[in-house]
């Protein structure tokens, strides 16, 4: 794997953790972190013995693990930009959040308090959302003159509906992790200390399924989402007829019927 400034990765048991790491700026997303965080889950990506990615912030400078998940993106690059560099920015953003949407390792967002802007656009690329109790989301963007740029208008109504999007964008209000859950932006919400523990369970729990039929899975909600019912109905048949013809199909099926634990083994 690559050197890092600004993420820390490690992988045990088919689970990586990848923690974005700039304890000064509470984890903020500038140009370099999203420069690496490109890198490293194209690197993910291409390794066989990583099942389920976990994506999470690391300590702030006085080495409190739950003070921030993500900040937001970095003002302090921003302040200056032109119009063509704000678009540069938003669309290199778009690059590794696009891969933690469709690459064919499960993402889950492990949320160790603030998640607002950036840090809440970034949870919304992942799969799977678990926040600690005291997590805060958020898009502050247009108190500051300007809108999401990293996908917060399209992911969020996509996530809690056009109504309460448009809320939270427009008021720029900051909710907890139960109102997040209510409204449906989270999966669950856990203790701080269990954050981590109940992220790894979850992955360890997706990685002993069929990694090869989970990762077609998640092709099938990402691609059909947006299609009509019809056509997205015989591109799942498609898909389920490819999963019909593995490895993974047959041993499957089979411990099923002989009542035994499955290998499955595809990926």
């Amino acid at each position: 794997m690559s050197e890092f400034n600004n993420l820390k990765l490690e992988v045990a048991e088919e689970i990586a953790v990848l923690t974005i790491s700039r304890p000064a700026a509470l984890n903020a997303l500038n140009s370099e972190t999203l420069d690496e965080l490109d890198v490293a889950l194209t690197e993910i990506e291409a390794r066989d013995d990583v099942k389920v990615l976990i994506l999470t912030g690391g300590p702030d400078k006085k080495d409190n693990p739950y003070k921030s998940f993500v900040a937001g993106a970095d003002i302090s690059e921003m302040v200056n930009f032109t119009a063509a560099e704000a678009r540069a920015f938003g669309m290199k953003a778009s690059v590794p959040f696009f891969k933690l949407m469709n690459m064919r390792q499960v993402t889950i967002a492990a949320v160790n308090g603030f998640a607002l802007g950036g840090g809440c656009e970034i949870s919304m690329a992942c799969d799977i959302r678990i926040a600690a109790d005291n997590a805060t989301f958020g898009q502050p963007e247009t108190g500051l003159g300007i809108i999401p740029g990293f996908g917060g208008t399209q992911r969020l109504a996509r996530l809690v509906g056009m109504g309460r999007a448009k809320e939270l964008i427009f008021t720029c209000d900051s909710i907890d992790a139960n109102e997040a859950y209510r409204i449906g932006l989270v999966n669950k919400v856990v203790a701080k200390e269990e954050l981590m523990n109940t992220a790894k369970e979850m992955a360890k729990k997706i990685a002993s399924k069929g990694s090869y039929a989970v990762s077609i899975a998640k092709a099938a909600i990402n691609n059909g989402y947006d299609m009509d019912i019809k056509n997205a109905v015989e591109m799942e048949a498609n898909l389920f007829g490819i999963t019909c013809s593995t490895h993974d199909k047959a041993e499957g099926m089979g411990a099923f019927l002989e009542r035994r634990a499955a290998n499955l083994t595809d990926f």
